[in-house]
């Protein structure tokens, strides 16, 4: 089951934003969940620019069957211009846990 499963990875500009994208996919099932971290400092640069800046991590939890449309679905809900989506394949994992994300996403009797 665990090669079935994808975190999707991405950053937001505020808890409100990310939390706003996350409730829309899960009550649209196309994630089991999403874990909001904020405080995140990043550095980068943008536009030939030194950038800082604060923001919220967000771990998405879906099937590889979803993981596209759940691409497509952040990248439309997101309010940055190029915002960091990185798909992480999961490996391994306590084997019901894997299996509830699948069915959270499948069934529209698993919430």
């Amino acid at each position: 089951m665990s090669q079935n499963i994808n975190l999707i990875y991405s950053t937001f500009p505020s808890i409100e934003t990310a939390e706003s994208a996350a409730r829309e996919m899960v009550a649209a099932r196309l994630v089991a969940c999403a874990n909001i971290l904020p405080g995140m400092i990043s550095v980068y640069e943008w536009n030939g620019a030194l950038e800082r800046g604060e923001e919220v991590v967000v771990v998405l939890k879906t099937t590889t069957t979803r993981t596209a449309e759940v691409i497509a679905r952040l990248t439309a809900l997101h309010p940055f211009e190029v915002p960091a989506i990185v798909v992480l394949p999961v490996s391994g994992g306590l084997p019901a846990y894997l299996e509830w994300v699948s069915r959270a996403v499948t069934d529209t009797t698993a919430l």
